[in-house]
């Protein structure tokens, strides 16, 4: 007759049979006590405190026993003597190292020197029935850090690091925006017809309106221009939105992204209010302005420069897209063998073309001088209608903001919609659909314009990471 193995989980369970039949709550609510920080704790050496956290050390010497108490602000030692606890001390038996605990007691030294809480009074706070992987030894593949990414956290302390730096990017954004009067908005995340930029929306059901909607690709861009037309001045918005795209170390499907929209001000207004604000935000965040970003060295100090489209182009390729036609576009790509679509109309090319040296410009550059044909919200250079008053951040070789003087003739923003429109029936599910509502806001008159917009990707290039590596429970596959 076989012996029958007991797993882990199945001793945990005995456990958790013996304490609920002892009449312990393996799962309070409260705790006994007024709990202080473990980080206070440890300087409270000869006071009495009650310290709650995850027990992650557990160590047996007879009458007495060491454990290792964890809490988000640190680690102290909890020393459990018979002597103090009479009766209760043989429950600790059934705690197991992951269990959460409450322990109280006076804060002493031990002979070896280490802070510690002299127990007198404890209570189990959750019993886990899983053991926890070993911190050295534990979660190694990226499939499975992602899908557990609370077990990644737990082992990882500089993974949490990167989310409380990951904060304090958004709440300093957050916080220049406000200190130069921006107003913080709110506005549709669901749209009848998804606008501000060029991407391929998620489509979602309404059943109380029984229609089709849209999950926003942009932060409220043609919503804030619309506040714009309402005379508000300065308006900005930072929430999620959705772009059904590939996955990258660059892209994800949904994201944080902040955009602001700027009354009686134009691009390069916008340019120097971003300059100040990327160099504050980065300091803030990470204490510097240098950084290593994919191999490369980036210093965000100092004044930025500005690089034209056109003539960056053409110095990389040698081809000038001002002259070119759309069938020489096409030979050109195929040339350099740039994947592009047979439905891919001139402004699509010419943006691939692009993409395919930017990865050799370090940054920070302000690039400026953009075709017309890839900006159909950006309003035409008085001097050269064929290019838009625009401008990209490019650092380490991705773009890492965008910005232009805003579209408000809307004639020509509803010819552009038509065009967008045009290219969407032909089969670019990344062009634009034609907002009649959004001409008809234009009709009625909006300000000169200064719109820009930044993802998380920024936070993710200066942490000099994947930014699914920064995202807290990145999107995964079901397990089948």
């Amino acid at each position: 007759m076989s012996k029958t193995t007991v797993t882990v989980e199945d001793d945990r369970l005995q456990k958790l049979d013996q304490l609920q039949k002892a009449g312990i709550n393996p799962y309070p609510s409260s705790l006994k006590n007024k709990r202080n920080k473990i980080s206070d704790a440890l300087r409270s050496e000869g006071k009495k405190v009650s310290i709650a956290g995850r027990a992650i050390g557990w160590r047996g010497h007879g009458n007495v026993i060491f454990a290792d108490i964890v809490d988000e602000s640190g680690q102290m030692q909890a020393f459990f003597q018979k002597k103090n606890l009479s009766n209760n001390f043989k429950s600790l038996r059934l705690i197991d190292v992951g269990d959460f605990l409450e322990v109280a007691g006076e804060v002493i030294k031990t002979t070896a020197g280490e802070i510690s809480v002299d127990v007198v009074d404890f209570q189990l706070l959750t019993k886990t029935i899983r053991p926890l992987p070993s911190k050295w030894y534990g979660l190694k593949d990226e499939e499975s850090r992602y899908r557990k990414r609370y077990l990644d956290l737990l082992l990882n302390d500089d993974l949490k690091d990167i989310f409380r730096k990951k904060a304090i990017f958004w709440q300093s954004m957050r916080e220049f925006l406000i200190e130069k009067e921006f107003l913080e908005v709110e506005t549709p995340v669901l749209e009848n017809t998804p606008g501000g930029a060029d991407a391929n929306p998620f489509v979602t059901h309404h059943n109380a309106l029984d229609v089709d909607l849209y999950l926003r690709i942009s932060m409220g861009e043609l919503w804030q221009k619309r506040l714009m037309v309402g005379g508000f001045e300065k308006t900005f918005e930072i929430g999620r939105q959705f772009r059904n795209e590939g996955i990258s170390r660059e892209h994800l499907q949904d994201y944080t992204q902040m955009e602001f929209y700027w009354g009686y001000a134009n691009y390069i207004d916008s340019m120097g209010l971003v300059e100040e604000m990327y160099k504050y935000v980065a300091q803030k965040t990470f204490g510097k302005l240098k950084f290593k970003i994919n191999g490369m060295e980036v210093d965000l100090g100092g004044k930025w420069k500005s690089i034209d489209y056109r003539d960056t182009v053409f110095e990389k390729t040698g081809v000038d897209i001002s002259k070119i036609d759309e069938k020489g576009l096409r030979d050109e790509l195929k040339s350099k063998k740039i994947k592009f679509n047979k439905t891919d109309e001139k402004g699509r090319l010419i943006d691939l073309l692009w993409k395919s040296i930017r990865k050799q410009i370090v940054g920070p550059v302000f690039l400026t001088g953009h075709p017309v044909e890839v900006s159909p919200l950006a309003k035409r250079m008085a001097d050269n209608p064929d290019f838009v008053e625009r401008y990209q951040v490019i650092i380490a070789g991705s773009e890492m903001g965008n910005g232009y003087s805003e579209l408000n003739d809307p004639i020509d923003q509803s010819q552009r919609f038509a065009g967008q429109q045009d290219m969407r029936d032909k089969g670019d599910v990344e062009a634009q659909m034609h907002d009649e509502d959004f001409v008809e806001a234009l009709e009625y008159g909006m300000p000169p314009v200064s719109g820009f917009g930044v993802s998380e990707r920024l936070f993710s290039f200066l942490a000099n990471k994947s930014i699914r590596e920064t995202v807290l429970f990145p999107l995964l596959r079901p397990v089948n």
